[in-house]
């Protein structure tokens, strides 16, 4: 008898987990400095979340070694739902295709539920004579030694995307300038030094809208609202760019899934809102509400689309660097 009362009990212990959740208050672990779209991101939805349940959801800033730090510090913790992490493209998507990482980034977490996305787009200095992505393609491959490209960093989405482009387009391999971060490239390219990269919407829109980027065409498998005038990849001939830098929310393996049930129908219903998609708007990033199932198979297939796309980009890196 007394087995049996520990087995049920056992059987039981999650859904009375799931039940009295949350009892206590809740970390969420930002894999970056405060600013910016992830520790925007961390801070919205734990100011919603702790309306929504009447507990305290607190935000903690872990930075340094491209999000592997927050990374293993929520993948050794207590799968209990009160350590989670802003996870996102770097930590589930580049990293993992680029470096050896402590962690696996499929199976050492549990994915509660994505919130949203932002497209890249292949911009170019205004300098540059072209109107459009065909005239660009035209002038790179007639001037391979006066065009300069930029990255956000050796392995980045935005250094995947456009040696993805690149090679697409059947240009020169170039001589990347690689940055520690898009915003640094970005001031290059408006100071001159660098005359290609592909950043994220989020962060080209304001040098956009005061002309001082010229954009040639964005990922994704339509237009954005945003940017309207502006053709996606696939319009222009290229298949394969509908990849989007994306954030969400994970914990550790093996949460409750009681618990990952509850955060999801509650982050579902933010990104319902009305009020809340406006803030993500605001900053070029689109809602994208997904059960657990749908969020694990996305997370999935984009991750070993970044691992086929990171090796020609890699290869190509260091062929420079050994040059060099």
């Amino acid at each position: 008898m007394t087995r049996l009362f520990i087995t049920v009990l056992a059987a039981l212990l999650p859904l009375l987990a799931g039940a009295q959740y949350p009892a206590k208050p809740v970390k969420i672990m930002v894999p970056a400095q405060p600013g910016g779209g992830l520790d925007l991101i961390g801070r919205t939805v734990a100011d919603q979340l702790s309306r929504a349940l009447d507990q305290s959801f607190i935000v903690e800033n872990s930075g340094g070694a491209g999000g592997t730090i927050a990374s293993m510090t929520t993948a050794r913790a207590a799968p209990d739902g009160y350590t989670l992490m802003v996870g996102y493209v770097g930590t589930h998507g580049t990293n993992p295709a680029v470096r050896k990482l402590p962690y696996d980034a499929i199976k050492d977490f549990t994915p509660v539920a994505m919130v949203g996305g932002t497209p890249n787009l292949l911009v170019i200095q205004p300098s540059v004579p072209a109107s459009d992505l065909k005239s660009f393609i035209d002038y790179a491959r007639q001037n391979p030694a006066k065009v300069n490209y930029g990255t956000g960093g050796i392995g980045l989405l935005n250094h995947l995307a456009l040696e993805q482009f690149r090679a697409a387009a059947g240009l020169e391999a170039p001589s990347y300038a690689h940055y520690r971060g898009i915003g640094p490239a970005i001031a290059d390219m408006l100071g001159g030094q660098i005359h290609v990269l592909m950043p994220g919407l989020a962060a080209a829109l304001p040098h956009i809208r005061a002309g001082k980027l010229k954009p040639l065409a964005i990922t994704g498998l339509q237009r954005h609202p945003l940017v309207p005038d502006l053709p996606t990849f696939e319009e222009s001939g290229f298949k394969g760019f509908d990849g989007v830098q994306w954030y969400g929310i994970v914990g550790p393996a093996n949460m409750p899934p009681a618990i990952v049930t509850t955060l999801n129908a509650e982050i579902g219903k933010m990104l319902a809102d009305p009020q809340f998609g406006e803030r993500l708007s605001s900053e070029a990033l689109e809602p994208m509400p997904m059960t657990p199932a749908q969020d694990r198979r996305t997370r999935r297939r984009l991750g070993w689309r970044r691992r086929e796309n990171a090796r020609p980009a890699l290869r190509s890196s260091r062929r420079r660097r050994s040059s060099t």
